[in-house]
């Protein structure tokens, strides 16, 4: 079955940098959109990043744009969110997902009911 699991998750202060990676099984990894969304305490689940499947397109939400930088390995299922200069605000529960290729366009890319999986999440804590 698909599995996608989530790590680098961890406790640090404003400023500082932090990798997500999330490695998928039991896809065919290239022929899915993988996206990252987050939920913190209270709110709703949202849109971080996203990695277009077909051409490896970049999307970002405006509150992380310029600081927050999405990658994948197609050799290594694995995609990865690289992001720095952390703030207090991004603290949340990250979660990996990926959607099939029919599911993704560039207008709902952003759009979580898209997605046909997700992993456990991975917290990020950013102190002040």
């Amino acid at each position: 079955q698909v599995q996608l699991v989530e790590s680098g998750g961890g406790l640090v202060q404003a400023g500082d940098s932090l990798r997500l990676s999330c490695a998928a099984s039991g896809l065919t990894f290239s022929a899915y959109t993988m996206g990252w969304f987050r939920q913190a305490p209270g709110k709703e689940r949202e849109f971080v990043a996203a990695i277009y499947w077909r051409d490896g397109s970049t999307y970002y939400a405006d509150s992380v744009k310029g600081r927050f930088t999405m990658s994948r390995s197609n050799a290594k299922n694995t995609v990865y969110l690289q992001m720095n200069s952390l703030k207090p605000e991004d603290t949340a529960n990250y979660y990996c997902a990926a959607a099939s290729a029919p599911n993704t366009n560039m207008l709902t890319i952003k759009n979580r009911v898209v997605y046909n999986y997700w992993g456990q999440g991975t917290q990020v804590t950013v102190s002040s």
